[in-house]
């Protein structure tokens, strides 16, 4: 949860926000800002006209009848058509900051390192999306607004003083002291609306892991189980609400009793004035009147504090996601990955988690161009972690990685990922039409290369066949698709990149057999010419390869083809022997 900002950090916060993007937006805020002038204006006339008809009426003026009406049908039509406005108006300029912010975020947060965003769950982070993009543009709406309250309640103590200025000494001295509890009512609600986030945040990613997770729920029986977190975090977020609940409703009450002795007070006192003939029933109708249409805009400015100090919280947040800084870049001078063949090594690499144990510890081996790397061994011995390594999903703590002789680290991440394309088993595929799930791998690219790129892959024949042809969206995951299918598009999508490396995470592991063989066959057509480190699962792709690198504990045990690694009878050959590959 992020801390709660000191005063100096709120000021800053304010500057940040109107220097990044309140002040792109100066024509909306000039409009709304006359719109908020007019409804002030026209909020604080109303005193004088009762005032005036009162007096009126009581002279027995015949303008009572032809006068009066129609400047309170006018003077409520433009009131009217000023709130509209202004409404309107605050709300244009407020969704586009909140849009400009959540552009902001999502930029950052896609190009922050894979670890920060690993360390939460993806709904945490849409929570900053929802929960705090509304609790800012609340705190907005509200600034805005208070604006307008503000001026209005500066027009209607002039037509108080104007009416009575004695009686609006008095007052003067009254409301100021609904201040202190106003302030410290929102410090609370501030450290209240951090936790209340975090709730929010946690019953979200409690809620997306359990529907994401139903079939095992259910093959598992574990719905009491799910049942019983769901009461847990859905307790603690009422809980967390509640808190705000409780301290947002005291507000109100305390407004409301400080206008009860101020209206109590005016009754007496200028009750007494006019019975004592030191002053007009109009006089005296129009002053109640002004301070009871202020007492509404006083009670907005009352709840004003409560808000900011929910949006400050949301900024807060906000920002700190927008400021923290990747630690996997490329130096700002540094090229483009110049071409090459596509020759990898690895030089004695290492590699540990933040405040973790080391994954990989020495690890050395290469990839000649055209080859392909089978890395086997037991599970948790670092092969996944190793293909991270390449395309700088993560660096290497120790060693060095070279790509065509290059280190990694010494050129562009945008060049260094345009030479490497991932296949993984679980093929990520977006809600989107079948085209703009090939046509990412490489922006920019023909529909006939799309095309020709699905045709290699054998995914032309299913995809023509849908419904709007490669124009048809694909659904959440792929939903339309069988998974070898959406295997099929995911290879079409590396081919078309025209990678000079590519990782497997063996493509064809979960598939049943009649898809594992179309996708086998586009997979062959994918390597050819290219360098490939594939995660092997099965005996005959590792027994394909053209080199073995057989990994325990992070470190490359052994090396070589199969034949050889068998004759060696060493850890390779203990695996094969145990079953520990897939036998095809």
């Amino acid at each position: 949860m992020a801390a709660l900002p000191p005063p100096e950090t709120t000021r800053a916060l304010t500057l940040r926000l109107w220097r990044d993007y309140m002040r792109h937006h100066r024509a909306g805020i000039v409009l709304a800002l006359f719109c908020t002038l007019a409804l002030a204006g026209f909020t604080a006339l109303y005193p004088l006209v009762i005032q005036q008809a009162f007096d009126l009426f009581t002279a027995g003026d015949s303008r009572i009848v032809w006068l009066v009406p129609p400047t309170i049908i006018v003077l409520t039509a433009c009131k009217a058509a000023a709130q509209y406005g202004q409404a309107v108006s605050v709300q244009a300029v407020v969704l586009r900051v909140i849009e400009s912010i959540q552009n902001d975020l999502f930029r950052a947060l896609t190009r922050a390192d894979l670890a920060v965003l690993a360390r939460e769950a993806p709904a945490r982070h849409a929570a900053r999306f929802t929960a705090d993009a509304q609790a800012i543009r609340e705190a907005l709406t509200k600034a805005i607004n208070g604006l307008a309250n503000g001026l209005t309640v500066i027009g209607l103590v002039a037509s108080m003083i104007y009416l009575d200025w004695q009686m609006s000494l008095i007052l003067a001295l009254l409301y100021p002291v609904a201040i202190v509890p106003v302030l410290r009512l929102g410090k609370r609600i501030r450290r209240a609306s951090g936790g209340m986030q975090e709730r929010v945040g946690e019953a979200a990613a409690m809620l997306t892991e359990s529907f994401s997770s139903a079939r095992v729920v259910r093959a598992y029986g574990l719905e009491a189980q799910e049942e019983g977190r769901a009461r847990q975090a859905f307790a603690r977020l009422r809980e967390a609400l509640m808190h705000i609940a409780r301290t947002r409703s005291k507000l109100d009450p305390i407004l409301e009793a400080l206008g009860g002795v101020a209206v109590a007070g005016v009754l007496c006192f200028v009750g007494w004035k006019v019975s004592t003939g030191r002053g007009t029933v109009g006089e005296f109708t129009g002053f109640v009147a002004a301070l009871l249409v202020a007492t509404q805009p006083i009670r907005a400015l009352g709840s004003l504090n409560a808000a900011l100090q929910e949006g400050f919280g949301g900024l807060v947040r906000v920002f700190s996601e927008m400021d923290r800084a990747p630690r996997i870049t490329a130096p700002a001078d540094a090229p483009a990955l110049p071409d090459g063949p596509g020759a990898v090594e690895f030089r004695d690499v290492g590699f540990r988690y933040q405040d973790g144990e080391p994954v990989l510890a020495g690890l050395s081996f290469q990839a000649d161009p055209g080859q392909t790397v089978a890395l086997v061994g037991p599970s948790g011995a670092g092969k996944s972690t190793a293909l991270a390594l390449l395309p700088r999903l993560y660096d290497a703590t120790e060693g060095q990685i070279l790509l065509d002789g290059v280190p990694v680290t010494a050129v562009t991440l945008e060049s260094l990922r345009a030479a490497i394309a991932y296949v993984g088993q679980d093929a990520v595929i977006f809600d989107d039409t079948a085209l703009a799930n090939i046509a990412c791998g490489h922006p920019g690219a023909t529909r006939a290369e799309v095309e020709a790129a699905a045709r290699a892959a054998a995914a032309h024949d299913f995809l023509a066949a849908l419904p709007q042809g490669y124009d048809t969206v694909l659904g959440s995951g792929g939903s339309r698709l069988s998974g070898g299918q959406r295997q099929r598009v995911a290879l079409a999508r590396a081919l078309l990149r025209n990678p000079r490396v590519l990782l497997l995470d063996e493509a064809t592991s979960a598939l049943d057999a009649e898809n594992e063989a179309a996708v086998g066959r586009a997979l062959e057509t994918l390597r050819q010419g290219r360098t490939t480190l594939v995660i092997a699962h099965r005996l005959a792709t590792v027994q394909a390869a053209d080199r073995i690198v057989v990994m325990q504990e992070g470190r490359a045990m052994e090396e070589g083809r199969h034949g050889e690694l068998m004759a060696a009878d060493r850890l390779y050959a203990r695996m094969v022997r145990t079953q520990a590959f897939a036998v095809e």
